[in-house]
């Protein structure tokens, strides 16, 4: 059985080479997601951000980061502070990217919301200022 330093010490480190690569790299997320997950995302695949709808299994995750890397590219993924109550973790951090084709940058805080079973994560909901990031996506 896993414990909760042990899955914090994943996920900081998950976090940690997702802002080293920008983004470019996705496996460390794809081995930490458990093959039935519930991926949620605030814009919920509004126009525009149609890679947002909420992912149930691993090929839809792909399909997220594939969208993500399509449209924007990153500047930072900075985390802040983590919470752990047994097997939820809640990260505090900021975010920064750049639309590919309008060339507008956001930088919003981010929260996400972590839920593990067995080491993996089950659960995973982001949080961040969807207004801020729809308007980087307007020419």
């Amino acid at each position: 059985m896993v414990n909760s330093a042990e899955n914090l010490a994943r996920l900081k480190d998950a976090y940690r080479r997702w802002d080293e690569t920008k983004g470019t790299d996705t496996t460390m997320w794809t081995n930490l997601f458990s093959e039935k997950v519930r991926f949620r995302s605030l814009a919920a695949g509004r126009p525009g951000l149609e890679f947002t709808l909420q992912c149930e299994s691993p090929a839809d995750i792909e399909r997220y980061f594939a969208g993500l890397a399509g449209d924007w590219g990153m500047i930072h993924y900075t985390t802040d502070s983590f919470a752990v109550d047994g097997d939820r973790i809640v990260m505090l951090g900021s975010t920064s990217w750049k639309h590919k084709k309008t060339g507008k940058v956001f930088d919003t805080p981010k929260v996400d919301l972590v839920t593990f079973r067995d080491g993996r994560v089950v659960e995973f909901f982001e949080f961040y200022d969807t207004d801020m990031i729809m308007h980087a996506t307007k020419p």
